[in-house]
């Protein structure tokens, strides 16, 4: 059965953008739609602006509202991106200029990777604009917040986690642990800690742990 969906109004600056990353629009996303039976949506049924690649993502959520398809993308924009947002953890923009891979066989990342790298990250990072229905604005009604870390921002804190265990082959578990004892504000300082125990055994782990709660 055809659902239909409440009129949204997208200023004229947005009205060719993905409501989920900001690129160009190629389809409209509908929620709730027949391929997940939704019992619990706590707004109007809505069809927002997307681009393919989110529209894909989007079909595929098995969630109660719009804004828990957003994190759900953006979820998935982090695992297809994996590689080139690593090349910001792992580079420079300058250090990548300067990396000498001119005429060799890495000239092409040299060229591309850093532009790439901008791409993603400004794809994870996009805030929808604000959803209207007959002039009232829809309240986003999820309790996750949003987690900033170094210029890129996730869509929970969970999510910079699994990003960055696997980007680095930290082990998650410990890597949750030392976060609780550093505190979120200091999750770089977190990183730069478990770092230093990739491949350490759990009595390593688990040593390293105590000293920190001393």
């Amino acid at each position: 059965m055809q659902q239909d969906y409440c009129l949204i109004e997208t200023p004229f600056e947005y009205r060719n953008m993905c409501w989920f990353c900001g690129e160009l629009k190629q389809f409209m996303f509908g929620f709730p739609h027949a391929q997940w039976l939704v019992l619990h949506c706590t707004h109007p049924p809505v069809e927002v602006p997307c681009c393919k690649e989110c529209y894909i993502f989007a079909l595929k959520a098995k969630v109660d509202s719009i804004w828990q398809v957003n994190i759900h993308v953006k979820q998935q924009l982090i695992r297809h991106y994996k590689k080139d947002l690593a090349i910001g953890l792992n580079w420079t923009k300058e250090e990548l200029e300067n990396s000498g891979f001119e005429g060799g066989n890495f000239e092409g990342f040299q060229r591309s990777a850093w532009l790439m790298y901008e791409i993603a990250k400004e794809r994870v990072s996009y805030t929808g604009w604000a959803l209207v229905v007959n002039g009232k604005e829809l309240l986003c009604a999820e309790d996750k917040d949003i987690f900033e870390f170094d210029g890129l921002t996730y869509p929970t804190i969970d999510d910079a986690i699994q990003h960055y265990a696997q980007t680095f082959d930290l082990n998650t578990d410990f890597f949750k642990k030392v976060i609780a004892e550093f505190g979120d504000g200091r999750f770089g300082d977190a990183v730069r800690f478990c770092r230093l125990y990739v491949g350490s055994t759990p009595q390593e782990r688990n040593t390293a742990l105590n000293q920190l709660k001393r």
